[in-house]
């Protein structure tokens, strides 16, 4: 099972998008059959089986292996990934990208599209591929918001500036500073 399954293709959102189909995957988490994904979520094993079908077409269920019960082969599912991405490409962009300011929420949505499809245009099946996640929660004033965000600015232009050069291995560097909304349960 991998970690992300970016999905680019409409049929896989289609097949994703569905409120029955995203209960039968989460049950998917781990191998299941149909029977048993059925009993827990009190629905008929072909209801079940019919939304496994349009998963497995999707790509985003698997068929793991099969055993037999009473003469019939029955099929055991898993997820294929613990996690699935909607690229933003599905929609595909309204109107004109324009040139944004740095300090916009434009700019972090087009930064953060960006960023989506770097990831997943990783070769997720190296041994390894370093990179580093941080997010962390900081409380400035009002009136120290633009030091804050100018020192910030500062100390990124600093890394460029020294790790810049031409030679040895690329990184790409986001950092994305947003106000904090309201926490969603």
């Amino acid at each position: 099972m991998r970690d992300v399954l970016y999905l680019e293709q409409i049929e896989q959102a289609e097949a994703l998008l569905k409120p029955q189909r995203v209960e039968v995957l989460r049950q998917l988490a781990e191998p299941r059959t149909c029977t048993e994904v059925a009993s827990r979520l009190g629905q008929t094993p072909q209801r079940v089986y019919y939304h496994v079908k349009r998963l497995v077409d999707a790509g985003l269920v698997d068929l793991v292996s099969e055993r037999k019960v009473r003469g019939v082969h029955e099929g055991i599912y898993q997820a294929s990934a613990r996690a699935y991405w909607l690229s933003p490409r599905l929609v595909g962009r309204i109107g004109v990208r324009r040139v944004q300011d740095e300090l916009s929420l434009g700019y972090l949505l087009d930064l953060m599209e960006e960023v989506q499809a770097d990831i997943a245009s990783l070769d997720r099946t190296a041994t390894e591929l370093p990179s580093i996640g941080l997010s962390g929660e900081i409380h400035v004033r009002p009136e120290n918001r633009q030091e804050f965000l100018h020192e910030l600015q500062g100390m990124l232009q600093d890394l460029f500036t020294r790790y810049g050069g031409a030679e040895g291995d690329a990184f790409k560097l986001v950092v994305a500073c947003y106000p904090k909304g309201d926490e969603h349960e």
